[in-house]
């Protein structure tokens, strides 16, 4: 009997350690559609992405909504050319997960080239079967 029992015991955490791995997937996907998005700079994709309650937080302490986080990338005044993540970690808990990376870019902000090295920490939150961005936060590299 107390062979079933650890099988049991085994296989329920086996089972929930493939889910898990299943759900950091799908909350990797989404990063990586926010990625494109951000550079192509398409207003259905970047509202798709983005939860309604979204707090979009910038490197210089600007918090933006949904709607002026929308509005800034699609305008141009935020405009990413290319974008790369780099050493990237996330932590799924339940319906809300972390993702933490690096964001390297290179930008054409109001037609003005330059390059961005930041931190990056995203919060998302699984509504019904999708994962959208309920926060972000950029900081300053050391």
């Amino acid at each position: 009997m107390k062979k079933y029992i650890i099988l049991f015991l085994f296989l329920s955490i086996n089972v929930m350690a493939k889910a898990q791995t299943i759900e950091e997937k799908r909350v990797l996907n989404a990063v990586e559609n926010l990625r494109l998005a951000l550079i192509s700079g398409e207003k259905l994709a970047l509202e798709n992405i983005a939860a309604d309650d979204l707090s979009y937080g910038h490197s210089s302490g600007k918090i933006q909504d949904k709607a002026a986080f929308v509005e800034g990338i699609v305008s141009g005044a935020s405009d990413f050319v290319s974008i790369e993540f780099k050493n990237q970690t996330v932590k799924v808990t339940g319906k809300t997960a972390i993702v933490r990376h690096e964001l390297h870019a290179k930008t054409n902000d109001g037609g003005k080239p330059g390059e961005v090295h930041l931190g990056i920490l995203l919060v998302w939150q699984k509504q019904g079967k999708d994962w959208k961005l309920l926060g972000r936060q950029a900081y300053k590299i050391p």
